[in-house]
């Protein structure tokens, strides 16, 4: 669903990707590394926030090599960048290096808006990725999502797998590659029905739920009934980072009721619910603790291990001891 500019060159020497959904700015990220190592195997990636990205890094990171290594820099969070390294990074637009891809992840707001117009005039390749805040879009979404798996689901699937999950795009993606995986023929009301409103024991957002509970065995049974049973490790490790940023969310959130929460944090009020029985016990570090572990399972789990089932297994061990106080592992 994200949308592109007129330059559509994957391999262009920056690519703009505005807006504040983030898996629509995970998945511009990722095409681009896809592109990248298609071309060269041993593309090297960093991926940098604001305060990695300190004045004269980016310099060193763009600077030749004797190897003349293929290199893809994503900077995510650019508005958010200081002064000293906006001007570091505009001096590398109006000259950028071969071999390298650089990545702007902007939020798309009045912030850091310098930087925006300074790559946009430099023609850099614009992928947009606004947050979807109405129901046809979200609708739209999963719809897009079916056609791109090369599959038919009817309009009363779409809808009520909408209205099942609500407004969280990597929830929804993560549907439909489940079903897609699991289910031949159209997909209809009835399957998303029978998968939505009590689903088999084994899949990855019984994992997420028993890991964030911290019950670490529970959630590891669970790991592997999944991939035995044929679920796709990647599927897993977004069911991951889903349960930990809700965590997230909610505990940094105001209190109120459900559905004023549900609104301001774009979950349905019936999960509001069941993540604030998860999150008793948590604590910001152990947030914290959790993503990174998510992160690296992420990275394992797409290449950068040799083991996927281990690199899960030792993200949910993690993410259950992040959830100590709970007292249940």
């Amino acid at each position: 669903m994200a949308r592109k500019t007129a330059n559509d060159d994957v391999l262009a020497p920056v690519t703009l990707a505005v807006g504040q959904e983030d898996l629509l700015l995970d998945r511009a990220v990722q095409e681009v590394v896809a592109a990248a190592r298609a071309a060269d195997a041993d593309t090297d990636v960093r991926d940098l926030t604001p305060d990695q990205l300190q004045p004269g890094t980016l310099a060193e990171l763009t600077s030749p090599s004797l190897f003349a290594e293929r290199k893809v820099v994503v900077v995510r969070d650019s508005q958010d960048l200081s002064a000293d390294t906006v001007r570091d990074v505009k001096s590398y637009l109006a000259s950028p290096a071969e071999e390298i891809t650089l990545v702007l992840l902007h939020a798309g707001g009045a912030k850091g808006k310098g930087l925006l117009d300074a790559a946009r005039k430099a023609g850099a390749r614009e992928v947009a990725c606004p947050k979807m805040t109405k129901p046809a879009d979200r609708l739209a979404f999963v719809r897009a999502e079916f056609r791109s798996a090369g599959r038919s689901a009817a309009p009363e699937a779409c809808q009520a797998l909408v209205d099942a999950i609500g407004s969280d795009l990597r929830e929804l993606a993560s549907a439909v590659s489940q079903l897609t995986a699991d289910v031949e023929g159209t997909i209809d009301e009835a399957v998303v029905g029978r998968y939505y409103t009590g689903r088999a024991e084994a899949s990855s957002f019984t994992v997420a739920d028993r890991a964030v509970e911290g019950r670490a065995a529970e959630a590891l049974e669970a790991l592997r009934w999944s991939l035995a049973t044929g679920v796709a490790p990647v599927l897993i490790t977004s069911a991951l980072a889903q349960g930990v940023r809700a965590i997230g969310k909610l505990s940094s959130a105001r209190g109120g009721r459900p559905a004023d929460l549900a609104r301001e944090l774009g979950m349905p009020p019936w999960k509001i619910d069941r993540v604030r029985q998860q999150m008793r016990g948590w604590t910001p570090d152990g947030v914290s603790v959790a993503l990174r572990a998510v992160a690296e399972a992420d990275a394992g789990v797409k290449g950068g291990g040799d083991d996927p089932e281990y690199a899960l297994e030792k993200a949910v061990v993690t993410i259950a001891a992040a959830a100590r106080s709970r007292g249940r592992a």
